[in-house]
């Protein structure tokens, strides 16, 4: 059986893809304030990329209100 590994993204590259700082990643991360799954490796914290778009999906919102034009 043979899968495609899910990339460890370190905080710098996934806050890049988030458009935010590192730091910013770091306050939700011990917070708890969103649900952005990471990954412990000792004492380096990885986020898979996976998690990344997946976080970005349930973010993203469409302001279409039901019975107007699109």
């Amino acid at each position: 059986m043979s899968t495609t590994p899910d990339p460890l993204l370190t905080p710098e590259q996934a806050a890049d893809r988030l458009g935010m700082s590192p730091d910013t990643l770091n306050v939700w991360r011990t917070t708890g304030r969103y649900n952005l799954p990471y990954v412990k490796i000792g004492r380096r914290v990885k986020y898979r990329a996976s998690d990344v778009e997946a976080f970005i999906a349930r973010r993203t919102r469409n302001n279409h209100v039901e019975g107007e034009p699109a």
